[in-house]
């Protein structure tokens, strides 16, 4: 006799469809990163001058994060640098920004509004510090640059700010013993060249595309500064975040040094503050370690980004959002 199969009665299909239903759900929730909603709404990222690293790295940064978070708009402003992107940051102007170590330092050496609620990111890539003469200048140090016009950034930058130190660390006042000129490195490769200025400060990642455009149609060389490190040092707090580098010699092949230039390098942090979303960080931060490799084909110094130094953002703490990315990859 063929077997009949028990009937089934609606209210017991019934609840198993609920349970069906049931575990789809929980499927579909463990599916989501986190487990939480699809991310909406505008990032406003404060960069940098537009021929600098800051911008080009926020561009390529732009890229990823609408792969990953495409309901998110992300909006770049460019800038005058570090200080200035801290300013914003501070104010409610910006989002998230890239600011050098010793800029973050002084922000809150100074005490500045909103200073307390500044939080790392993470820590990405470091900028060297470029003295850039033309090929045939006397000046052959920092010491030597007395009585010359120099660009020295502009107020608002992290180059300001290093300039002046290394300058008071070389025994030169930046006011009174050089004419100063107060432009940036959209300005700076063209004044060189045009002989309206006799060198020029920048600090960005290696290679700089506007100082390496520079020396393919004009000669240029750079200028050592290692040896102002111990003169730095000695001047006070900030200066611990300034390390002792060298700059290869075909960093920008057409220079014309006959070997690699000893300098000084500072870390870049990627900065929000304390009451950014923790789930949006805790996004942003995934991207911008995993989108490394794609960025760095374009702005080489973000090769350099690595999960096991990104953590290390001194002076400032981590964002909890960046804290729960960190703890989510730990070996």
């Amino acid at each position: 006799m063929p077997l009949v199969p028990p009937r089934i009665s609606r209210r017991h299909a019934l609840r198993v469809l609920v349970a069906v239903l049931a575990v789809l759900g929980v499927l579909t929730w463990w599916l989501k990163p986190f487990g939480e909603p699809e991310l909406e709404g505008e990032l406003t990222f404060s960069t940098g001058a537009r021929t600098g690293v800051y911008h080009r790295y926020g561009q390529l940064l732009e890229q990823a994060l609408g792969r990953d978070m495409p309901g998110v708009n992300v909006r770049l402003e460019t800038s005058e640098g570090s200080q200035e992107n801290l300013k914003r940051l501070a104010t409610g102007e910006a989002d998230f920004t890239v600011a050098t170590a010793d800029a973050v330092a002084k922000y809150q050496l100074d005490k500045k509004a909103g200073a307390d609620q500044l939080r790392g990111v993470a820590r990405l890539y470091d900028d060297y510090v470029q003295l850039v003469v033309p090929a045939g200048s006397p000046v052959q140090s920092a010491h030597d640059l007395s009585g010359k016009r120099v660009a020295i950034g502009q107020p608002g930058s992290g180059v300001r700010l290093v300039s002046e130190r290394l300058l008071r660390a070389a025994k030169i006042d930046p006011v009174l013993d050089i004419t100063p000129v107060s432009i940036g490195i959209d300005a700076m490769p063209g004044e060189l060249e045009a002989g309206r200025i006799d060198a020029f400060f920048w600090s960005g990642g290696l290679p700089t595309n506007a100082v390496h455009e520079l020396s393919e149609r004009f000669h240029i060389r750079l200028v050592p500064l290692g040896d102002l490190m111990e003169p730095l040092q000695e001047s006070g707090s900030p200066a611990r975040y300034y390390r002792t580098a060298v700059m290869p010699q075909d960093v920008y092949p057409r220079a014309r040094n006959t070997s690699s230039v000893s300098t000084l390098a500072v870390p870049n942090l990627l900065v929000t503050t304390a009451g950014t979303d923790p789930q949006l960080t805790e996004q942003l931060t995934r991207t911008v370690i995993l989108s490394r490799d794609l960025v760095g084909r374009e702005v080489h110094a973000a090769q350099l980004v690595d999960l096991r130094t990104a953590i290390y953002t001194d002076p400032l703490g981590l964002h909890e959002g960046a804290r729960r990315y960190y703890r989510s990859v730990k070996p």
